[in-house]
């Protein structure tokens, strides 16, 4: 049966969300602020939630109606199907949200979906009370400018949320983010990738993921495995795709450094988990001090911002001493990120693009300073 998806995602990545999507092989209907929506069926729920890398979550859409009053949003719950997912015993609590609408409660909405849904589904297996102990259906409703969003979540935790990271450093870079820094640079894996402040080795692990085609969800489990309309040969057969796909042929010239001998502790321990241990070189020591015998090459790295009070001065001047120590790399390309919007006065070069984006709830810019592009004779010679 054709469905409807959402795959949600932060803010400014939504077009990275989208290709992501069309590679996989699905239509996509309408890329909107934070949701991508396309077509796919059941089986393909655990296909999308094991490989997309830059997208937070993929919910089924069970339907989309305009609610001013508290009876719309009951009577617009009330008839979808929500019997052809949700069984007698299964628990389905709800979520909501309200931008801009009339019905602004929030809680008063969660109370009216939910009761929509319980009158739904008395009405279905004629009973009085739902003992709710079985599979979980994460329920969402979303209020924007008066239209109601009902969605069903089929990830549960994040999809940033990959397994590997056990512990991390003080204010980690998300994997979704980390991954789509990799993937905006188009770094492929043919050429060296140094990170100069790797922290937990975020930035590393995702682009040595992407370079052995590792999906980024092979190690975690997902809320819908539990549902009974999914079949559990379709997650059986997503893995086993995963696993056939992963590239062991490749060879990858990552460097990882962070000044701090603690830090590069964790971003082992974190590599390891993911399976690209020895795929990544990790080093401690300051920025000043990377170096590479590669003639082309990326820099892709996610440096102090100095948002604590005090911070700031010593963060700018970090940056001057950035932009001389990456000048020492001609023939690279350079992607940083930082809220510091005097980034490219202090690092003494203008970027050749800047993408605005979003690191948790600070909104930062993602610098780019584009390198030449290799003869092909360097990439036969490799």
């Amino acid at each position: 049966m054709e469905l409807t998806l959402i795959a949600t995602a932060t803010f400014g990545l939504e077009k990275l969300v989208k290709i992501e999507v069309e590679n996989l092989g699905y239509e996509v209907i309408k890329v909107d602020n934070g949701k991508v929506e396309f077509k796919a069926e059941e089986r393909d729920i655990p296909i999308l939630n094991m490989w997309l890398r830059v997208a937070d979550r993929v919910l089924v859409k069970m339907g989309e109606f305009k609610a001013t009053t508290f009876e719309e949003l009951f009577q617009g719950v009330k008839k979808l199907p929500w019997h052809e997912w949700i069984g007698e015993n299964d628990k389905f609590p709800v979520n909501g949200k309200s931008v801009k609408s009339t019905l602004f409660s929030i809680s008063d909405c969660q109370a009216i979906t939910k009761k929509a849904i319980v009158e739904k589904l008395k009405s279905q297996y004629k009973v009085d009370w739902f003992k709710e102990t079985g599979a979980e259906y994460g329920i969402e409703v979303a209020l924007l400018k008066d239209i109601a969003t009902i969605t069903i979540d089929t990830s549960g935790v994040g999809l940033h949320k990959r397994g590997y990271r056990e512990t991390a450093n003080e204010a980690p870079l998300k994997e979704t983010l980390a991954a789509a820094m990799v993937m905006i640079s188009r770094w492929r894996g043919d050429r060296a990738l140094i990170d100069p402040f790797c922290g937990s080795g975020t930035i590393a692990i995702e682009a040595a993921m992407i370079g052995k085609n590792i999906a980024p969800g092979l190690e975690r489990s997902f809320i819908s495995e539990n549902w009974s309309r999914i079949p559990k040969q379709a997650w059986k057969d997503a893995r086993t795709h995963a696993l056939k796909s992963i590239r062991q042929d490749i060879e990858l010239d990552i460097y990882a450094s962070d000044i701090d001998p603690k830090t590069i502790k964790i971003a082992k321990d974190n590599a390891y988990n993911a399976g690209v241990d020895e795929c990544i070189k990790f080093e401690s020591h300051d920025m000043g001090k990377i170096h590479s015998d590669k003639e082309y090459g990326y820099i892709i790295s996610n440096p102090p911002y100095g948002e604590r009070l005090g911070e700031k001065a010593e963060v700018q001047r970090l940056y001057k001493r950035m932009g001389k120590s990456f000048s020492k790399f001609k023939t690279w390309s350079k992607y940083i990120i930082t809220s510091d919007e005097e980034l490219e006065k202090l690092y003494g070069k203008k970027a050749d693009k800047k993408r605005k984006l979003f690191n948790g709830r600070i909104k930062v810019d993602y610098y780019q300073f584009f390198g030449p592009k290799p003869p092909k004779e360097y990439f036969n010679n490799k």
